[in-house]
């Protein structure tokens, strides 16, 4: 089951967002509006709606997230006719927001992951072993099949590098998931990652949401940006 709590922007403004926001394991929907991550796109004046959700840990660990994600909020939100979907992830969020893209790329504008769960210690360990994502290889790993295939998606997409899904990345050097998080940031273009002083708490996410947002991402078509 997914709790979901709509934040909508103020005025009549065409092509608006929808920005989806994942949370981590045991995080509750309200704790983006508590927390700051939603007045941080509104103050801006953006023409973004927010859905802050909460979901059930099990969407995560058996991959129904996608399905569970489709039924809820995204294709309610393609027939209320928004045309431009983006997922801010944070934490196991972000391995969400990972997953429903490797099967519904088209339908997702970018996507900007805060302090992501890429995997466990011994998945990213495999990757460190393999000497990078790109050389990773997913028929021999031991992880599971959600971490396989977000893995497998990112890889693909760090290959191809597609015009959108655009992808922000933001993390604090203290996370303890940061190892993950470089291996990760090294394959971006530096614009698209923002790091900062801190850990695994909201107060770095508040920060580096701030960073993200400063960059505009959400303002025009990410597709047609360079």
């Amino acid at each position: 089951m997914i709790t979901c709590q709509y934040h909508l922007a103020p005025g009549g403004a065409q092509n608006r967002v929808l920005l989806v926001m994942l949370p981590g394991a045991g995080i509750a929907a309200s704790a983006f509006a508590d927390q700051g991550l939603v007045e941080a796109v509104h103050e801006r004046n953006l023409a973004v709606d927010v859905a802050a959700t909460h979901l059930e840990l099990d969407h995560y660990l058996d991959g129904s997230i996608v399905n569970a994600l489709d039924h809820a909020i995204i294709e309610p939100a393609l027939a209320q006719g928004y045309s431009r979907i983006w997922f801010l992830g944070i934490s196991l969020g972000g391995m969400g927001a990972l997953l429903y893209t490797s099967v519904h790329a088209a339908r997702v504008e970018g996507l900007v992951l805060l302090a992501p769960f890429l995997g466990t210690q011994g998945t990213i360990a495999e990757i460190v072993a393999a000497g990078g994502l790109a050389s990773w290889s997913a028929s021999r790993s031991a992880a599971t099949a959600p971490e396989i295939r977000m893995l497998a998606w990112l890889q693909d997409f760090l290959s191809s590098r597609p015009a959108h899904p655009a992808l922000y990345l933001g993390y604090g050097r203290a996370d303890r998931f940061a190892r993950g998080h470089r291996l990760l940031a090294e394959t971006l273009p530096q614009s698209r990652v923002m790091t900062e002083e801190g850990g695994h708490d909201w107060t770095t996410w508040l920060t580096l949401w701030r960073h993200v947002l400063n960059a505009s991402p959400l303002t025009t078509n990410s597709s047609n940006a360079p």
